[in-house]
């Protein structure tokens, strides 16, 4: 079962992370874009398109759609999630978001 610290930890590990506070909630963001959100207990991570509508599908007690504006987002339960998916899935979301070179010099998610 994985903790908000344990996607706190993840996120921070990542190259050009940095967590921005505000009265909405806790941001976890490369420059201005945005990989994770969490507003009170929801946790809301921007994964791939293709890779977000099989989730919704094969894991849906887990993954639902969130819509902000013409984005597709996923709210993503994390309690149901090991540790180890939870690292996985916050490097999937940071890779969205930053330059795939970027991507490339990250190790594969375990």
């Amino acid at each position: 079962m994985a903790t908000p610290a344990d996607v706190r930890r993840a996120a921070l590990a990542l190259p050009g992370a940095h967590e921005v506070q505000d009265r909405h909630g806790i941001w976890f963001n490369v420059g201005k874009k945005t990989f994770i959100v969490c507003w009170g207990d929801a946790w809301v991570f921007k994964l791939p398109k293709p890779r977000q509508e099989l989730l919704f599908e094969a894991r849906p007690e887990i993954f639902t759609p969130f819509r902000a504006g013409a984005m597709l987002w996923s709210t993503v339960d994390i309690a149901k999630l090991s540790r180890a998916e939870t690292r996985h899935f916050v490097t999937e979301a940071w890779t969205t978001i930053v330059p795939k070179k970027r991507a490339r010099t990250l190790a594969p998610p375990s």
